[in-house]
C-alpha cells in the first residue's frame, strides 16, 4: 500500500482519482492548490504526487518545480494529470521535475501503472 497526494482544484476530478487509488488499496491525502501541496506534503512524505497543471493560485508545473527545491520533498515522485495535451505541457512538466504525465480523461490502468513504475519499483 502506498501512501499518495492528490492535487486538484476540482472536487469532482479528485474524488474520482481518489476512488480509483482507494479501490487499489493505497491510503489517500487531497490538496486543492498548488501552494497546499508543496505544504502537505511536506507534512505527510507521501510517496507519489498526482499533480494537476491549471489551478488557480499557482499551476501545477511551479508546484513540481517547487518541490524538487526543497529538500525535505524533491525525492517525492510527481506525475502531472492533465486534460493539456500537448507535446511541450509534456515536455515542460519533464523539465519541472514530473516523472510521468497523464491525460484526463484518463483509464484506472493509466494512474496504476505509475505506482507500479514509481513507488513498488523502488523496493525491487
Amino acid at each position: 500500500m502506498a501512501k499518495l497526494l492528490i492535487v486538484d482544484d476540482s472536487a469532482t476530478e479528485r474524488d474520482h482519482l481518489r476512488e480509483v487509488l482507494m479501490r487499489a488499496g493505497h491510503s489517500v491525502a487531497t490538496a486543492v492548490s498548488g501552494r497546499e501541496v508543496v505544504a502537505v506534503a511536506q507534512t505527510e512524505r507521501p510517496d507519489l504526487i498526482f499533480m494537476d497543471i491549471v489551478m488557480e493560485d499557482i499551476d501545477g508545473f511551479h508546484a513540481t518545480r517547487a518541490l524538487r527545491e526543497d529538500p525535505s520533498t524533491e525525492r517525492i515522485p510527481v506525475v502531472v494529470v492533465s486534460s493539456k495535451n500537448q507535446k511541450a505541457d509534456k515536455m515542460w512538466a519533464q523539465l519541472q521535475g514530473a516523472k510521468g504525465y497523464v491525460v484526463k480523461p484518463y483509464a484506472d490502468a493509466d494512474i496504476l501503472k505509475y505506482i507500479n513504475q514509481l513507488v513498488d519499483g523502488k523496493a525491487a
